[in-house]
């Protein structure tokens, strides 16, 4: 390969080459562009926008394009793109990833290929690591496009929903990965489509793109909250359950139901002070009495499941094994724990979910930049479909990276730092020391303390602050420990003198477990061929020696009879740091390969819902969706209640009657006998007619608009409440399924086949419900959209202190909530007033 590249270049090389013709169709254009005025500037935008509205494509006005952004940058900032930068804004454009080096200029860059993507109207998103980087990227880089009559927003933590909304709407958004991912699920969680903030995912360039769909792609993005009840009201529920006789209830094993006689309904609606338990109203209190008689009357301990340390475990039906990890779904879970009066998992419960991985594969076009993407193209191709095009730099880097020094011990090497830093610090050159973790730079920091040697720590808490302070550590003299993220994105420039000294030197503490890591610290020093050096010190004990590192490096160190003080240089060292690093780089893609094997299961799932909420909110007709429902519950009624055999086929006529009374049939609207000579087909036919018949009257009394809104009220109400349910018990899927492995069985399999089976009962459920409430509705209390649960927190909101609330004077019950949710009052917070 090493050869191969020699001869014909690397792919890198090959791919530039191709671009070099745009590059010089770019230059030849600048002159021209140059004696535009500034208005002549701002009215190309109008004119490319007429161009593609005539069929052009963003390929054909690419050259001018930005040629007009660097004429703009010229004006606005005093900043002229090179030549490297503009093939860097190309290979973004193409929806690529384009690895620049620190201090090349990438914010820049990023101004070409957004201002040329926003002419389509769709909206660009920039994509950054934290919300100080998203505003000043906004409020620097934003007045380039806004001098060329583009709108530029910014999306940032705490904004209202109408705040959102405007940015979203902006030709070009800067913002977080959070953020948006955040956005993306809270959009899909409300119940008015004026409640979205986010248009169509359409064009996005993610900055630090390692970081962001690399580094953070282990952990999803998680929404929590609370159902309406408790898990309180199912032991509520399993009270009154346990509280019946036989008489008030018909176990139906054929349909896996049980259904509460008139005496029954009787009893609940006494217990539950309810006018009507079959009104929709109510459907929260008969989905728990339905999984308590379940629980209750169905599940049996020892055959169906068994309680072991104060856990429901399911037993398989099949082989008799336990299941562990596996819940039911839809709360009979709760419903048998109430039951058996143990702990009833879980009050918090996970509303929304999704890995920044299917997050960002959604865009149309996905791109990136960063200092650092070559060591994980391999990942990048294999999850993204994106390749990594290293992009030159616009002058030699001269930097001198030493090789690493290798010590016995932790504390050799801290004294062999501490010293390194007191002469660097003596001569006046500037130092940068990267650590691992904050705990590191804190027992450093206390070394330095003790020599007398001023310094400043930075440890990715305070992004504002410490991008002030690592914007100053090229200054003669400064000594500065950061954490490996702190003050990412800023550029370190050289103070005066500083460059006869030797330019910034490096020193890297140990390690990353990630070359990219280790790459990152270096490329701090050497910017724009300012001169540079870096080194790294390890010792024996450091974890990713520790852990990975080969014994026989510390069998030679043992023969060379090193003491704590003394290091060694050696080629052999550096390639088992090398291997070592590979060796953790490759289990830590396993584990994110893994994150995404598990949600592209629900990736799919999760697309079926939301796409039919989007039908839902958008006020579609769905009058042949319900017509299919119907006629789906009713088949599958009659196929699993009807077996075929001639002995008990009364009985599960009479079961299969009483059954659909439940759902939609008025109460002796057939016998037994009325329907024993028909067939299967011909039950069905006799029950559709009069589904159809009953249903057309529903839509008589209550007028055709609104009956088709509460078709839309009432599948939306039913949809969430299960599909919220359902997220729950993947989690809880997932959370077991690992043991599945002991048992010889792929858990990743294991995972997707019986989702599968969870998403299909979901499904079937969703159609039963939402059929039963459509009969059971009536002209007195036709039912209005409301939320099915309440967002309390995100896994961001954990690291993110939120203001109490002041109180003012009470909202109406139509404005916008003051907890700044985005939810009108009536549907957050005044709920129930």
């Amino acid at each position: 390969m090493k050869l191969f590249d020699k001869v014909f270049g690397s792919y890198s090389d090959r791919e530039i080459k191709r671009i070099m013709p745009l590059v010089k169709k770019i230059n030849n254009l600048e002159g021209e562009i140059e004696i535009l005025t500034d208005e002549e500037l701002r009215n190309k935008t109008q004119e490319f926008k007429d161009r593609l509205s005539k069929g052009e494509t963003l390929e054909n006005v690419l050259p001018e394009a930005f040629a007009v952004v660097r004429e703009a940058s010229k004006r606005v900032l005093g900043l002229r793109h090179y030549d490297v930068q503009l093939i860097g804004g190309i290979v973004l454009h193409q929806g690529r990833i384009a690895e620049m080096k620190t201090g090349e200029g990438k914010t820049l860059v990023a101004t070409l290929p957004s201002y040329l993507n926003a002419l389509t109207g769709k909206g660009v998103h920039i994509i950054t690591v934290n919300d100080y980087l998203a505003k000043r990227d906004r409020d620097e880089m934003g007045r380039v496009h806004e001098f060329l009559g583009l709108k530029v927003g910014v999306i940032v933590h705490g904004q209202t929903q109408v705040e959102k909304q405007e940015m979203y709407n902006s030709d070009i958004t800067y913002g977080t990965n959070n953020e948006f991912g955040f956005d993306y699920l809270r959009d899909n969680m409300v119940i008015y489509k004026e409640e979205k903030v986010q248009r169509e995912l359409n064009y996005v360039i993610v900055d630090e793109v390692d970081s962001i769909l690399i580094d953070e792609a282990r952990t999803p993005l998680i929404i929590s909250g609370e159902g309406e009840k408790s898990t309180d009201f199912y032991r509520v529920a399993d009270y009154f359950v346990k509280s019946l006789r036989e008489e008030d209830y018909t176990i139906d094993e054929k349909a896996n139901s049980v259904i509460l006689t008139d005496e029954g309904i009787a009893k609940a609606e006494k217990y539950f002070h309810l006018e009507n338990y079959a009104d929709p109203d109510n459907m929260d209190v008969q989905h728990h009495v339905v999984q308590g008689l379940k629980a209750n009357y169905m599940m049996k301990n020892e055959k169906d499941y068994i309680v072991k340390e104060g856990e429901v475990i399911i037993v398989d039906e099949f082989t008799g094994r336990l299941m562990e990890g596996r819940r039911y779904s839809d709360g009979l879970h709760q419903a048998i724990e109430a039951k058996e009066g143990v702990k009833v998992e879980k009050e918090s419960k996970t509303l929304a979910t999704i890995t920044f991985q299917n997050y960002f594969r959604m865009y149309n076009k996905l791109s990136g930049m960063t200092g650092t993407a070559l060591t994980e193209e391999s990942e990048f191709r294999e999850i993204y479909g994106l390749d990594v095009i290293v992009i030159p730099t616009n002058k030699p880097v001269v930097r001198l990276d030493l090789a690493d020094l290798v010590y016995k011990t932790v504390p050799g090497k801290y004294k062999a730092i501490v010293e390194d830093i007191a002469e660097t610090y003596k001569k006046g050159q500037p130092v940068l020391v990267g650590t691992v973790s904050i705990e590191k730079s804190e027992v450093l920091s206390a070394m330095l303390k003790k020599k007398g040697i001023p310094h400043q720590v930075l440890n990715a808490k305070y992004h504002e602050k410490e991008a002030e302070i690592v914007s100053l550590a090229g200054q003669k003299g400064a000594v500065t420990i950061a954490t490996n993220m702190a003050g990412r994105g800023t550029d370190i420039k050289l103070g005066e003198g500083v460059t006869d000294l030797g330019g910034l030197k490096i020193i890297g503490t140990e390690r990353h477990e990630s070359r990219r890591i280790d790459n990152q610290l270096r490329g701090r020093s050497g910017r724009q061929g300012d001169p540079g050096m870096s080194r790294f010190y390890i010792s024996l004990e450091d974890d990713l020696m520790r852990i990975f590192g080969s014994e026989r490096l510390a069998s030679v160190v043992d023969r060379l009879g090193l003491t704590d003080e003394d290091a060694i240089e050696s080629k052999m060292v550096t390639g088992a740091i090398e291997s070592a690093q590979k060796k953790v780089e490759g289990n830590n893609f396993d584990i994110r390969k893994n994150v995404v094997k598990y949600d592209d299961v629900m990736n799919m799932q999760r697309e079926i819902i939301y796409k039919q909420r989007q039908t839902v909110l958008q006020g579609a007709n769905i009058k042949d969706q319900i017509q299919d429902m119907i006629k789906d519950v009713i088949s599958d009624a009659v196929s699993s209640h009807i077996s075929g055999v001639e002995d008990t086929f009364k009985d599960e006529l009479d079961k299969l009657i009483q059954y659909c009374e439940e759902i939609f049939l008025p109460k002796d609207t057939f016998t037994v006998e009325s329907l024993e000579k028909l067939s299967d087909d011909e039950i069905k036919e006799a029950l559709l007619n009069v589904a159809t018949k009953l249903y057309s009257e529903k839509e008589a009394d209550f007028g055709e608009e609104q009956i088709r809104e509460i078709e839309r009220v009432i599948l939306l109400k039913v949809v969430d409440s299960k599909w919220m349910d359902h997220i729950d018990d993947m989690d809880h899927l997932k959370q077991g399924i690992g043991l599945r492995a002991y048992k010889q069985q792929d858990p990743a399999q294991a995972y997707q086949m019986e989702g599968s089976d969870m998403f299909n009962e979901m499904i079937y459920n969703i159609k039963q419900e939402t059929v039963k409430y459509l009969f059971h509705v009536s002209m007195e209390k036709a039912p209005e959209r409301e939320r099915v649960a309440k967002i309390t927190s995100t896994n961001e909101d954990d690291s993110l202190k939120k203001e109490p609330v002041k109180k003012k004077e009470k909202p109406n019950r139509n404005d916008p909530c003051p907890c700044g949710s985005g939810y009108k009052y009536k549907n957050c917070c005044g709920r129930g007033e």
